[in-house]
């Protein structure tokens, strides 16, 4: 298997490629742009690599820049100057669908290319830890009940959330508010952690829209560490700060295995299996989203999100596999082959 730090100088070449939009100006062509999720990241670029060796030329462009960011770029415009390719680590939001409408972006591809898992891990040699999601929502939430309202979270230690987690002190490192494996952490660890506690529970039920903001609000105090749109950056501070866990993507575990080690979620260790089987708590899905006006405008489009979607790339044996991408079944990916083909624009998210 490829370890992530052994290509990054290609990866780094990958994001410099090309030139700075998608669709065409002027006549002339712009190179393919893709943009987003950095879950995606290491995907898309092995798929670019791919696709400029074989068809020659200047790879796609892809960067980096968080779910959020790269779907707010995506939906900015049409034409020269804009992304081909959101890559997005959750599904696209109401609200961004909204504004890429507003923006005269009406016709999107959501083209769901595997799975992935969160997961919350520490330095191989730390201490090990098997949480329940009530856990995560006690030891990250910015508030946590007492008595008939809320308090600011009183937990400096892990065993201060739980008797029998390890005596250390709470420090996370995560993604940043841009991200969509925030976005996803949120939705899958903190909402039923809060939900398990009854008094949250309660609210949940009298008053959605507040439970959902202490639900969705992380802790400010040091204990939750914004590190940036990077998560390889994250692995690597685990192995210099003792005691330290870390939130990111499965495939940055699984290139990583001899120096950091992940958490298991309710008895559940996150694996291929237990990701794609939905048994691991915090199992989720990976899309690409693409206009269908830049495939008529921006040459050799259509022919990248094929590759990404062949047997070769997104097969259960194929190469995104073996960095760390898990597959979806065979009649599914055949399913979302049809869709693309078939130009099938989606409708806006309930």
């Amino acid at each position: 298997m490829k370890k992530l730090a052994a290509s990054a100088i290609a990866l780094l070449m990958v994001a410099a490629c090309g030139p700075s939009g998608g669709g065409t100006a002027g006549g002339t062509a712009q190179g393919i742009w893709a943009t987003g999720s950095s879950t995606v990241f290491p995907f898309a670029t092995r798929v670019a690599e791919t696709f400029a060796q074989r068809e020659g030329g200047t790879a796609p462009r892809v960067e980096s820049a968080g779910t959020g960011g790269g779907i707010a770029a995506f939906c900015a415009g049409v034409g020269a100057g804009t992304p081909d390719v959101a890559n997005a680590s959750r599904p696209m939001k109401a609200s961004e669908f909204d504004s890429c409408v507003a923006n005269g972006v009406d016709q999107i591809l959501e083209i769901r290319i595997g799975s992935d898992g969160i997961v919350i891990a520490t330095a191989r040699d730390g201490a090990d830890f098997d949480l329940q999601l009530q856990d995560i929502y006690l030891a990250l939430a910015a508030q946590t009940p007492n008595g008939s309202g809320f308090q600011a979270n009183p937990n400096t230690t892990w065993n201060h959330v739980r008797a029998g987690l390890p005596n250390q002190a709470i420090t996370v490192y995560g993604p940043p508010p841009t991200s969509g494996t925030r976005d996803a952490f949120l939705e899958l660890g903190l909402t039923p952690g809060a939900e398990a506690i009854p008094a949250l529970a309660a609210l949940a039920d009298s008053d959605e829209d507040r439970f959902e903001t202490i639900a969705h609000t992380l802790r400010e105090d040091g204990r939750w560490i914004d590190s940036g749109e990077n998560d390889n950056a994250i692995v690597q501070t685990l192995t210099r700060t003792p005691g330290a866990l870390g939130v990111f993507g499965y495939s940055f575990l699984e290139e990583n295995m001899t120096s950091v080690k992940a958490a298991s979620i309710h008895g559940v260790q996150p694996t291929a299996s237990t990701i794609a089987d939905g048994s691991y708590p915090l199992s989720r899905s990976l899309y690409i989203y693409v206009k269908i006006s830049h495939l008529q405008t921006t040459p050799g489009l259509e022919a990248f999100v094929e590759e990404f979607l062949s047997d070769a790339a997104a097969g259960t044996d194929g190469y995104l596999a073996d960095r760390g991408m898990i597959p979806l079944p065979a009649d599914q990916l055949a399913a979302v082959r049809a869709a693309f083909r078939a130009r099938t624009a989606m409708v806006r998210p309930s």
